[in-house]
């Protein structure tokens, strides 16, 4: 998606020295009109270190950012309906550098649809309508969106039903469906909608007062195809990423920027990995062995990660930095999705594929695999799709979803028995549980958050907002804050990550710097910083095409 740029002028320029370590931008922000621009997004660069960080301004337009990043910095101001501003700045280790910048707004059709995030172009297909339809907005959010997005300016590309039959083809195939009549229909769909004409959507954006005391750091990951899940060590501070398409395990150091990148050594494990040994198509890409995709650290402080194509769990030693031996799950088992250990030091893990749940015990290697009872599932998928699981830190049983069956399930750890039920929203994704025991879940075919109470499955349900009729959000994964328990969760077509607050009941919506954003797993940093990859799917996708590790401190300020 791009942006027209405008080069912001700096009516003041003054450098001081500060008793403090850091440095200062600060500064205000107008319209040409001569008023104070509240929300918009001020962001510095360092491309030396790959780090960026971001501020908004209050009601006044008024910004300061603190940062430790000095010498030549890029500076970005950003906000919807308006053109960017961009400069370069020279900001001293302990100096303030006062700037005033004036953002003209956009005046085209052309220029404010390109600038719309994904979810607009999406919005505004012309899907099916009637009850049982298949291209519906609902069924269509959960078949093409569970990956990837669809509608930023990497996919929206206007081109003939003809030219978008292969990637249906293929997509179909991720999801059991080979039915050459269903992929014309989309084909068909998709090249009606995508028609490279300007959009009539024009979302309000709300700007909650919380925006102007956060802060959101950015690091570049500049060898990650596809980050997966992130999760920060309070052992070492640092944050573990999977890659599922490069294949390796990714280290960041939050106070450096630095990533250096761990690749899974070869096994034997063959190209295509569980898939081609029992004879089945590949999915992801014919060279893949591995593919980590969610990752949990043991009781003996390693990583153990699902290692998605070749169906194992994977283990990594972040004291020597190596991978080893990884569990070869076998069987019919495929596609080891999320993971979680319980109290007693047992893994437990969703398998996508395979309409299963898995237990490992990495103590002896003994595995446990639990057959899910036959559910019909939706959309165009022929399976169901376990995906997100947690673990009760009530009574320690195991929760689960299944994505495209509309429905959550309970596993007693003792007994193996399994519980399930209907789901209370729809295309249920990840899940986790506050330390009250209460179960989050996210909504992804129609953005909603739900509130479970196991104990006689008592539910809340909260419609995430909408920021123009009719368009709906699509939630991901959630992480609840361990110190306020504040729930956030990642949408992935809106650029923005929501966080609900439980006792007000509300959320408060904030700005992801790069378009085509698209995160994965919350994690959260001793200091309560809330962490995720973005990645989306192909890189190219997303604003720059270098994936990143996002932070976002709600309350620097």
């Amino acid at each position: 998606m791009k942006h027209n740029t405008f080069t912001g002028i700096a009516c003041l320029a003054l450098m001081t020295a500060l008793p403090a370590s850091a440095g200062t931008l600060k500064g205000t922000v107008k319209s040409e009109d001569g008023k104070a621009m509240a929300g918009v997004m001020v962001r510095v660069t360092d491309d030396a270190s790959g780090i960026s960080e971001a501020v908004f301004t209050d009601a006044k337009g008024k910004f300061k950012l603190e940062t430790d990043l000095h010498g030549k910095l890029h500076v970005r101001l950003r906000t919807p309906y308006y053109r960017d501003v961009e400069n370069d700045v020279e900001l001293g280790e302990k100096a303030t550098l006062k700037q005033s910048y004036v953002m003209p707004a956009m005046t085209t059709a052309e220029e404010i649809s390109e600038s719309l995030p994904a979810a607009y172009h999406f919005g505004n297909l012309p899907f099916e309508t009637s009850a049982d339809a298949v291209f519906s907005h609902y069924q269509f959010q959960r078949d093409c969106l569970t990956c990837h997005q669809l509608g930023n300016s990497f996919t929206r590309r206007a081109r003939p039903a003809e030219d978008w039959q292969i990637t249906i083809e293929r997509m179909h195939s991720y999801l059991g469906n080979f039915d050459a009549e269903l992929r014309a229909r989309r084909s068909a769909l998709l090249a009606q909608g995508f028609n490279g004409k300007p959009i009539p959507a024009r979302p309000v954006f709300p700007l909650d007062p919380a925006l102007s005391h956060a802060k959101i750091y950015e690091y570049r990951m500049e060898d990650g195809v596809l980050p997966h899940d992130a999760e920060v060590s309070h052992n070492d501070g640092l944050v573990y990423t999977t890659d599922q398409f490069a294949e390796h395990m990714a280290i960041t150091d939050l106070k450096t920027g630095q990533t250096s990148y761990y690749s899974i050594p070869d096994d034997g494990t063959p190209e295509g990995g569980r898939f081609a040994e029992l004879g089945l198509p590949t999915i992801l890409g014919p060279s893949l062995k591995h593919g980590p995709h969610s990752l949990a650290m043991g009781p003996d402080g390693k990583w153990y990660t699902t290692n998605s194509i070749a169906t194992a769990i994977g283990v990594f030693n972040p004291e020597t930095r190596q991978w080893e031996k990884a569990h070869k799950i076998g069987g019919k088992s495929l596609y080891p999705h999320t993971i979680r250990f319980d109290k007693e030091g047992i893994a437990w893990f969703t398998l996508a594929f395979s309409e299963q749940i898995g237990r490992l015990d990495p103590k002896t290697g003994k595995f446990d695999i639990i057959d899910l009872p036959y559910v019909k599932p939706g959309g165009v998928a022929a399976g169901t799709t376990p995906y997100g699981i947690d673990v009760s830190p009530k009574d320690g049983a195991i929760w689960y979803s299944r994505l495209f069956g509309d429905k959550i399930g309970k596993i007693d750890p003792k007994t193996l028995a399994v519980t399930e039920y209907d789901t209370p929203v729809k295309g249920p994704r990840r899940l986790r549980f506050d330390k009250q025991g209460m179960l989050w879940l996210t909504g992804f075919s129609e953005g909603m958050l739900a509130r479970i109470d196991p104990d006689g499955f008592k539910v809340k349900v909260y419609t995430m907002p909408e920021f123009a009729p009719g368009y709906r959000p699509a939630p991901y994964a959630l992480g609840v804050h361990p110190e306020t328990q504040d729930v956030w969760v990642n949408e992935i077509m809106t650029d923005r990550i929501f966080r609900f607050l439980p006792k007000e009941e509300r959320f408060v919506i904030y700005p992801i710097p790069l378009t085509g954003t698209y995160t994965r797993e919350v994690s959260f940093t001793k200091d309560g910083k809330a962490c995720m990859s973005n990645n989306p799917s192909p890189v190219e996708a997303l604003e720059g095409g270098v994936s990143e590790l996002i932070c976002i401190d709600a309350e620097a300020m």
